[in-house]
């Protein structure tokens, strides 16, 4: 019967400190929302630079495709 005492004081005891140790960092949903913004952003400014580069090379004379 010692045992399972003791195991049943060393578990409220850990659940006690979980729980004041409010704390616990932020929820990994928030985060994942910011990277994914940050991503699609990227990719918005990475589309529109390929387009205005494009364009560029496209309003020079003589322009042709590079071949391999």
């Amino acid at each position: 019967m010692s045992l399972i005492s003791y195991l049943h004081v060393v578990m409220t005891t850990r659940l006690a400190e979980l729980r004041r140790d409010g704390e616990r960092g932020d929820s990994p949903v928030p985060t994942a929302v910011i990277i994914f913004g940050l991503v699609f952003v990227a990719t918005v400014v990475t589309g529109l630079a390929l387009t205005k580069a494009d364009e560029w090379m496209s309003s020079i004379p003589n322009h042709s495709n590079p071949t391999k």
